[in-house]
């Protein structure tokens, strides 16, 4: 099996992969084509049927497993495949294994390294608060280590949100060096805490999907009444460093237009905000690069990163 982290632009597909979704469009011209996203353990591709009509595209649905032929192309810096033909597969011709994709860093090293530093917290109520999810909550902690921290942009694979979470906080803890300013049990809890409505915004996989939840209020609000949950839990947990704990939760976009339902008003929530931007940012420029890497040309515009991007040549 050639799995889609090795594929290049102007490879030719011609294997079995995991259908994560599937949408029916128009083009411009009011030309149907379906908008399909393929998986494997290493990741997802974005994938287009132009013709969804003709004889060799056989009918299939959403976490169907599918044999895929066609070609590789560039689509703005990103990679795309253009179907040619596809069938529906059969139980016994894939093993399922394959096709989750899956954190490259250990698992339980990370998570080892994350309650290292819920442990280093001072304040006797956030260390508890921290303790009341990481290392009580069995429901919570199987779900936070498997969880992706997003649907496609980054980090979205098992793991991912583990990952995500612990380099937030490592990049904040050193905030917290180079600026003493910064109170330190906050930022790392609200580090830690960030994304935790995620475990119930996106679903588990082969799904990874966005729940009704996830539809309505998001993580970010998700988070924060998950937080205020366990705190009511904790005696005589001071209600300003609750309100201060959830601004920072709530503000971690950093803009309205970005999902923030609030702005920074703390530096620790400025700091947080750019902790989350830098390492979404430089994991998506990472995983862009990593689907590119025989490619010395432009790689094309991100939308996300709003540049047309090229890796570094020596």
């Amino acid at each position: 099996m050639k799995y889609l982290k090795e594929l290049k632009e102007g490879d030719r597909i011609s294997d079995i992969y995991l259908c994560k979704h599937k949408q029916s469009a128009v083009t411009k011209n009011g030309k149907p084509y379906e908008n399909v996203i393929l998986q494997d353990k290493t990741g997802t591709m974005d994938a287009k049927i132009w013709e969804p009509n003709s004889p060799g595209i056989d009918d299939f649905d959403a976490l169907d497993y599918v044999e895929v032929v066609g070609d590789v192309n560039n689509f703005q810096g990103t990679l795309q495949a253009n179907i040619k033909r596809i069938r529906l597969c059969r139980e016994g011709e894939y093993t399922p294994a394959d096709y989750l994709p899956v954190s490259a860093r250990d698992i339980d090293g990370m998570y080892q390294e994350l309650l290292g530093l819920a442990e280093s917290v001072e304040n006797a109520c956030l260390k508890q608060l921290l303790r009341s999810f990481f290392q009580e909550d069995q429901a919570f902690i199987k779900a936070f280590r498997k969880s992706s921290a997003a649907k496609t942009i980054h980090h979205g694979f098992i793991g991912g949100l583990l990952e995500h979470t612990l380099s937030v906080t490592k990049l904040c803890n050193y905030y917290c060096t180079a600026y003493p300013v910064l109170k330190r049990d906050l930022l790392l809890t609200a580090a830690m805490c960030h994304d935790i409505g995620k475990i119930r915004e996106i679903s588990s996989f082969p799904e990874n999907d966005y729940t009704d939840e996830g539809q309505f209020l998001g993580h970010i609000v998700i988070g924060a009444q998950m937080v205020a949950e366990k705190a009511s839990w904790i005696p005589d947990f001071p209600p300003e460093l609750l309100i201060q704990l959830q601004h920072c939760i709530l503000a971690h976009h950093g803009k309205n237009e970005y999902g923030s339902p609030k702005t920074p008003s703390l530096i620790e929530a400025l700091a947080l905000y750019y902790a989350d931007d830098t390492d979404a940012k430089l994991e998506t420029f990472k995983e862009i690069l990593e689907n590119n890497k025989n490619r010395t040309d432009w790689l094309g515009y991100n939308r996300l990163l709003e540049s047309n991007l090229r890796a570094t040549r020596l």
